[in-house]
């Protein structure tokens, strides 16, 4: 079953095991509570305060939308994570 916003789930999830710190993975280990809660096998990462390091890793690529892009990020992993709580179980 594919739930709304599960490819940026798998994303950041594939980025976090593989030592990538990207938006994805920045983002998953920022929510890495709420996606346990959830079922979703986050690991376990020292990453500092990843949702300022989100940020800053959106301001790094372009300032004027990092704003924006945080958002739409976030939205989405609610969306998912909304969406994971009412699945039924597998």
């Amino acid at each position: 079953m594919s739930l709304p916003g599960s490819e940026l789930v798998d994303e950041g999830l594939a980025d976090l095991r593989a030592g990538r710190l990207t938006a994805s993975a920045l983002l998953i280990a920022a929510a890495s509570s709420r996606l346990r809660a959830v079922g979703v096998d986050v690991p376990q990462t020292d990453v500092g305060d990843a949702w300022h390091r989100l940020y800053a890793l959106l301001a790094e690529e372009d300032a004027a939308t990092a704003h924006g892009r945080h958002n739409a990020l976030v939205r989405r992993l609610v969306s998912f994570v909304r969406s994971a709580g009412h699945a039924p179980a597998a």
